[in-house]
């Protein structure tokens, strides 16, 4: 029967490939594998023979098969289907049903009756002694939602897991108590204090909902205050944005014309280069009003820095802009501060016109900016063709250059 074991395992492989559907994110090869091999871990420590040996490891290739055709009585499915291939490969009626018992004693809750069904149930369940329990249990939580069978929240899988681990689970063989119960009960011990930590985070959100709700209710204009605040925020990334492109433009320019000033223009006395001038004066020309553009949108415009207090008391000055107080004592815009603070339609009044004056700028540096990418791109595109020109055309570059040198 060992040939029939790779057979089996070649079968089972193509079949779950085939047509097993993508939501068994548990039941499938994977889980099948580690069941065979916790089968032959049990084997090596116990006493049976050969042909038993081989028996169970069947059992263990094909129990889950019946999935293919749904979760509910998919071990009968998987009996079925047991049954068709091993008959198929001639394998006699008494093996076949020593098969087909294994694969039903998988069943959650049935107890099982030889030592064979006790090797194939402890398998069955060995992840329950595994370091990576929490990571299947997730996938198998993950493949109950996906099916529609469950709707339990993280918690309640928990609970869950804790009930199976305490009430519903034993493990039957000899190997299984000795080498893996011990483990099992780290698993459920990690689980509890999961869920002893997870009610008092609970209690923690419980006390912050209502602080939160308090503050909610002692600031109905928080929300006001959270749109200045986001909007601010996004209006200085995008001046952030705005002056690191003319900052790039500015850098990739200046090293143009450093390239062009330190290798190509010296050599453009010479005669046989002189129809190298106007592609040359092209790329020179718009490189230097794209940095002049460059330095344009990144120009600070700052103001008087001053203000009286005839334009505090008729609320006439914006005390958050730096550029009206910066020329001020400390004193006095303190003081001009402590007049107006309280007053939040004047505040406000001050955040909507910081508003407003940061995207004015904004404007002005975008407007610039994309004349700037477009000087840029027009520069680059025309001293390429002035190059490809005067190259194709060197003796009617020359006609056209040497009379402009002469004058």
């Amino acid at each position: 029967m060992k040939a029939i074991l790779e057979k089996a395992e070649n079968y089972i492989f193509e079949l779950f490939k085939e047509k097993l559907p993508k939501t068994y994110l548990y039941h499938n090869f994977l889980h099948t594998q580690r069941v065979v091999e916790s089968v032959q871990e049990i084997i090596e420590k116990t006493d049976i023979n050969d042909e038993d040996s081989e028996v169970v490891q069947i059992a263990a290739w094909f129990h889950d098969t019946g999935y293919i055709k749904g979760a509910e009585n998919h071990e009968k499915e998987s009996a079925r289907i047991a049954k068709r291939f091993l008959s198929e490969h001639r394998i006699s009626d008494k093996n076949i049903e020593m098969i087909q018992n294994c694969i039903l004693a998988t069943e959650f809750g049935k107890k099982p009756n030889t030592i064979l069904e006790e090797i194939i149930k402890d398998a069955d369940s060995s992840h329950l002694s595994k370091d990576y329990f929490i990571e299947v249990s997730e996938l198998l939580h993950q493949e109950l939602i996906l099916q529609g069978i469950s709707e339990l929240s993280g918690k309640e899988w928990r609970a869950e897991n804790v009930k199976l681990f305490s009430e519903q689970h034993q493990y039957y063989t000899r190997y299984a108590v000795e080498n893996w119960e011990q483990n099992k009960n780290k698993n459920l011990l990690n689980l509890l204090k999961k869920q002893k930590k997870n009610k008092k985070k609970q209690k923690k959100e419980v006390v912050k909902a209502k602080l939160k709700a308090k503050y909610k209710n002692e600031s109905p204009e928080r929300s006001i205050q959270t749109l200045f605040r986001v909007t601010l925020r996004n209006h200085i990334k995008l001046s952030d944005i705005a002056d690191t492109k003319a900052n790039i433009l500015l850098s990739v320019n200046a090293i143009i014309i450093s390239l062009a000033l330190a290798n190509l223009i010296p050599k453009l006395d010479a005669p046989s280069n002189r129809h190298l001038m106007i592609p040359s004066l092209i790329l020179v020309l718009f490189s230097v009003a794209a940095i002049i553009l460059s330095i344009m949108s990144t120009q600070p415009k700052v103001t008087g820095g001053e203000f009286t207090k005839e334009q505090v008391n008729k609320r006439k000055v914006n005390l958050l802009f730096f550029g009206n107080f910066f020329k001020m004592p400390y004193d006095r815009y303190q003081e001009a501060i402590d007049a107006v603070i309280n007053d939040k339609e004047y505040v406000y009044k001050m955040l909507t016109k910081d508003l407003y004056l940061l995207g004015v700028v904004l404007q002005k540096k975008y407007k610039l900016l994309k004349i700037t990418y477009i000087v840029f791109t027009i520069g680059i595109i025309l001293s390429v063709i002035a190059f490809i020109f005067a190259f194709a055309n060197v003796e009617l570059a020359e006609k056209v250059v040497e009379p402009i040198i002469s004058k």
